[in-house]
């Protein structure tokens, strides 16, 4: 999200708009793409979200997987069956129940460590495993499709890259992480305030993720 991605998502729009007018093959050629007698296919694309925050609904606006379904899937007219969105509301949740209501106070992630001392602790336990298997597999899926030919994020206040705060591993993968000061007030206003915002993880993509090149 933020002005650069909106830029980008303007100016693609357009062009698919309107591919095939003198207009847009002048603007195309003024960037170096000479070639534009075929459009580009844009349902052979596979998109992967890369970060969100947790746990939030993701039909609410201000979560990054509404974002993504809203102004890249539609936009673009991608296929949905190749758009990895980071949808964890009700992951790992027995049924009726959502990760909104299990973490409402908060997140300890020592739980998949130690033995659960409340039935509410088994609960988030379990969420929170499945979580993490989720991080794994979407880690493979990006990596068993070649990696990431394209990357498109803002840096953050802290100069964050997806949600690899200051101090993330160069290594890191996809996983469940918390939030530091800087990257929770810079999303307060989004998630209902500060004290909210600071009780929020996040799933991102990690910096080994974006470099990865088989």
């Amino acid at each position: 999200t933020g002005r650069t991605p909106e830029h980008f998502i303007k100016w693609v729009k357009h062009f698919l708009d309107t591919w095939g007018t003198d207009e847009t093959k002048e603007e195309l050629g003024g960037l170096g793409l000479q070639d534009t007698s075929t459009p580009p296919d844009m349902k052979s694309l596979h998109f992967f979200q890369m970060d969100e925050f947790f746990p939030i609904d993701p039909e609410q606006k201000n979560s990054f997987s509404s974002y993504v379904k809203k102004l890249y899937a539609e936009n673009f007219g991608l296929d949905q069956g190749k758009v990895r969105v980071m949808d964890l509301w009700d992951l790992g949740c027995r049924e009726g129940r959502n990760n909104g209501e299990l973490f409402e106070a908060g997140i300890d992630v020592t739980i998949t460590e130690r033995e659960p001392s409340t039935h509410l602790e088994r609960e988030q336990a379990d969420a929170l495993n499945a979580v993490n298997q989720f991080c794994c597999e979407y880690e493979e899926e990006i990596r068993s499709l070649g990696g990431i030919g394209f990357f498109l994020g803002g840096i953050g206040p802290d100069g964050h890259v997806a949600f690899n705060c200051k101090g993330s591993d160069h290594h890191s993968t996809t996983r469940l992480t918390k939030l530091n000061y800087q990257s929770a007030a810079a999303a307060a206003s989004d998630l209902g305030g500060i004290e909210t915002a600071r009780k929020k993880h996040v799933v991102t993509i990690g910096l080994g993720t974006i470099k990865y090149n088989p």
